[in-house]
């Protein structure tokens, strides 16, 4: 064999554009190396993730905290697993069939129902756009003592700058939602070592258990703040078309990129709520404390009892939290809008009629912190209606081809759904019995 016969031939340009060009998208991108692709689909799950941290968490962790100490830490924990499951399913959804959850519901389920969920849908909108506002609102007041009503003005006014990031491309978006997120992570970890929470007590709280009528409100709250009825709409939406497939081996890939960016979101937005509940729970859980009723209120002693850079970090957070959420809910609006009944408003529009129940709280002076409140059990009411076409579409093989759900995990679905609607309705009883 002669050595000219050993050498490897070497394509010449044409070849190698033409190879290039028989590639799929994901060929391309997974060319890039596996670090460079992991990076560039982490995103998704982290602007879903900005909705478990907003401003209700705050009120709803600042209610448990005082009031329970680390009793309902369990229930944060539990929510954060039920949303790692939910967010999974939506975004596995956008990815298997190239739909958003509203689409599909509108395709598959009868027209009147398809409304009916539509009207379910802005109603809750109306309720997380009451957390967001207050929460931004409230954090502008706390830094800068901005008029509550004028703060509420300006917070439109960010969710608009924000939400043109979306216009410009996906990536910025995501990147700015995520670096607010930041924000209120540092913020929290910050508060955590400053503070320094009992762990002992911390663990305790984890075992489950509801010290009354009063627990399972909060506790209600806290899972409506957590669990987000617009962003289990919303994250099916941010995956389906994000990187063409053509087939089902590549579905299986994205998807497992999607289950990191959901793992580490999520993780991160659970880790926020447990630190916030136990900083609360220190602070607040005593005698004197127990009965702190404000945002305003718990800022202040954060300021007395740990100082002001305590203080300060505690409003950036909060005011980053709402900028962020409210722009995310906003964007999550015109998804649901235009999936159940195929109609589009402007974005302008659609901010202004959403922004007022918020706008009128603050006009009449009514507690933001009780409205916060709840906002977030109202919230709790939509998630079923939200999460079981979610199961009953990811269960279906003729939508989901070979990324239908096992039954394990249809089963762990449906339990969520099931825990959740139970809570409300012993929750109703409650009330009205007591």
């Amino acid at each position: 064999m002669t050595p000219a016969a050993l050498e490897t031939p070497v394509p010449d340009r044409d070849t190698a554009a033409g190879v290039a060009d028989e590639q799929t998208p994901l060929e391309r991108l997974m060319a890039r190396g596996r670090l460079r692709v992991m990076l560039s689909m982490l995103g998704p799950a982290f602007v879903a993730a900005v909705a478990y941290v907003d401003p209700g968490n705050f009120a709803t962790n600042l209610q448990g905290g005082a009031r329970f100490g680390y009793e309902l830490l369990w229930v944060v924990l539990l929510a954060n697993l039920m949303a790692m499951l939910v967010q999974y399913l939506s975004a596995k959804l956008g990815i298997a069939t190239d739909r958003n959850l509203p689409e599909l519901c509108r395709e598959r389920l009868p027209r009147w129902s398809s409304w009916a969920l539509w009207i379910q849908a802005e109603v809750m909108a109306m309720a997380t756009d009451v957390a967001e506002f207050l929460g931004a609102a409230i954090g502008l007041n706390l830094l800068f003592g901005v008029p509550l009503l004028v703060a509420g003005l300006l917070t439109g006014v960010i969710a608009f700058a924000i939400l043109e990031l979306q216009r410009r491309g996906y990536r910025r978006f995501e990147l700015a939602i995520a670096a607010l997120l930041g924000i209120v992570f540092a913020g929290f970890v910050y508060e955590t070592f400053h503070i320094g929470p009992s762990a002992h007590l911390a663990l305790r709280g984890f075992i489950p258990h509801l010290g009354g009528s009063n627990a399972l409100y909060v506790a209600v709250g806290i899972v409506g703040a957590t669990v987000m009825p617009h962003v289990i709409y919303l994250h099916s939406a941010l995956t389906n078309g994000r990187v063409p497939v053509t087939n089902d081996r590549e579905r299986r890939q994205v998807l497992r990129f999607e289950r990191v960016d959901v793992i580490i979101a999520l993780t991160l937005a659970g880790a926020i709520n447990l630190a916030m509940l136990a900083v609360f729970a220190k602070l607040f859980h005593t005698p004197a404390l127990s009965g702190i009723a404000t945002i305003q209120d718990a800022h202040a002693e954060i300021g007395r009892l740990v100082g002001g850079g305590a203080a300060l970090a505690f409003a950036v957070a909060l005011l980053a939290s709402g900028a962020s959420s409210s722009s995310v809910g906003t964007f999550a609006g015109q998804v649901v809008m235009a999936g159940f009944v195929g109609i589009r408003i402007p974005m302008v529009l659609r901010r202004t009629v959403t922004m007022l129940p918020a706008l009128v709280i603050l006009a009449l002076n009514v507690s933001a912190t009780d409205a916060l409140v709840l906002s977030q059990v109202i919230l709790s009411f939509g998630i079923p209606f939200a999460l079981v076409p979610l199961v009953v579409l990811t269960g279906r093989r003729d939508v989901m081809g070979a990324q239908v759900n096992g039954r394990l995990v249809s089963l762990a679905a449906y339990a969520v759904a099931a825990g959740i609607t139970a809570m409300n309705v012993f929750l109703i009883a409650q009330q009205i019995l007591g």
